[in-house]
C-alpha cells in the first residue's frame, strides 16, 4: 500500500504542486494520501485531476489583497482570508472551482490534518468530512497561528496540522501503508527545523490556547524526530523523499511570480523518480504475493 503525504509549507507548497502535476502527466496513483496545511490543498486538485489548478492559486490568487495582504491584517487580524481562498474562488460557483464529484469518486483513503486548538492533538480528518461548497477542513488545516484565526469546524477551532503533526508518516504507516512518497519543501541541507519563529508566535496565542502554544515551543523536536525516522524509512527502501534544491529564495508567505514557478518546474522535475519507486513498489508486492 503506497501512501502520498504532502507537508505543505505556505507558497513553498508550489514545489508539492509540482510534483503532483508530474504525478496527473504520468498517471500515478496511490492507495492513501495525508495532507498538511497547503499540502491538503495540493491533494484536493490532484485527486479532482485538475493539473495547474494549484499553480494558478501560488502564482496567480495569492497576489490579490483579498487573499493575502497586510490590509487584510489591518481590516481583519487574519494575512490569509481563507473564506476566499477555499470558498470565493473554490466553490461550484466560485472562480476556480474544484472540480468535486471527481475529486470524490476516487477509490482513495484521503486524511487532512488539523490541530484541536483545545487540545493541541491532531485531527485526522476523512475525505468524507468534505461537502460540497464547504471545504472548512482544508481552512482549519491551514490556519496559521499568527497569519490566521484559529478556524471552526463543527464548534470546534482548529488551527495548522503542521503543530501537532508536522510530517504524519506514522499515522500513514498506522492507516497500512508499507510504501511513502514524502513531500518536502525544503532543501536537504535545511531540513532539520531551528526553533525559529514558533517560539515567537507562542506568547500570543498563550492565554487563550496554551496547549497549542506548548505545541509550537516544541514543533521543532518532533519535526526533527520525525525526519530521523523517515530518513530511516528512506535508507530501507520503504520511502522516497522528494524536496527542492534550494529554495530559490521563497519564504512560506513570500510572493513572487517568478520564483513561485521556478519552484513549481522543480517540483515538477524531481517528481521523475516517483513512477519507478511506485513502479517497484508494486513488483515488490507482487513477487511477495506469489
Amino acid at each position: 500500500m503506497i501512501g502520498l503525504i504532502d507537508v505543505g509549507g505556505g507558497t513553498r507548497g508550489a514545489f508539492g504542486a509540482g510534483v503532483l502535476d508530474r504525478c496527473l502527466d504520468e498517471g500515478i496513483s496511490f492507495d492513501y494520501l495525508i495532507g498538511v496545511s497547503a499540502g491538503s490543498a495540493n491533494q484536493a486538485s490532484f485527486l479532482a485531476e485538475q493539473k495547474g489548478r494549484n499553480l494558478r492559486f501560488y502564482d496567480g490568487y495569492a497576489f490579490r489583497k483579498e487573499y493575502m495582504s497586510l490590509r487584510l491584517l489591518l481590516k481583519t487580524r487574519q494575512y490569509l482570508d481563507l473564506d476566499y481562498i477555499y470558498s470565493t474562488l473554490t466553490n461550484s460557483d466560485g472562480e476556480d472551482p474544484l472540480d468535486y464529484d471527481t475529486m470524490m469518486d476516487k477509490d482513495v483513503e484521503w486524511e487532512i490534518v488539523a490541530t484541536d486548538a483545545r487540545t493541541g492533538l491532531a485531527e485526522y480528518f476523512p475525505k468524507q468530512a468534505l461537502k460540497r461548497d464547504d471545504y472548512d477542513v482544508i481552512k482549519a488545516s491551514c490556519a496559521v497561528p499568527g497569519a490566521c484565526k484559529p478556524y471552526y469546524v463543527g464548534g470546534i477551532p482548529y488551527f495548522d496540522g503542521g503543530i501537532a503533526d508536522p510530517i504524519p508518516y506514522e499515522r500513514a504507516l498506522e492507516m497500512g501503508c508499507d510504501r511513502l512518497v514524502i513531500i518536502l519543501t525544503k532543501p536537504r541541507t535545511e531540513w532539520r527545523k531551528p526553533k525559529s519563529k514558533d517560539t515567537r508566535i507562542a506568547p500570543f496565542i498563550r492565554r487563550k490556547y496554551p496547549k497549542v502554544a506548548k505545541r509550537l515551543e516544541l514543533r521543532y523536536l518532533k519535526y526533527n524526530l520525525a525526519l530521523e525516522e523517515i530518513l530511516k524509512l528512506e535508507e530501507e527502501g520503504k520511502a522516497l523523499i522528494v524536496s527542492p534544491d534550494d529554495m530559490v529564495g521563497l519564504k512560506t508567505l513570500k510572493l513572487d511570480h517568478e520564483q513561485v514557478n521556478a519552484l513549481y518546474q522543480r517540483g515538477y522535475d524531481g517528481a521523475a523518480k516517483i513512477k519507478t519507486f511506485v513502479e517497484q513498489a508494486g513488483c515488490d508486492d507482487s513477487e511477495g504475493g506469489r
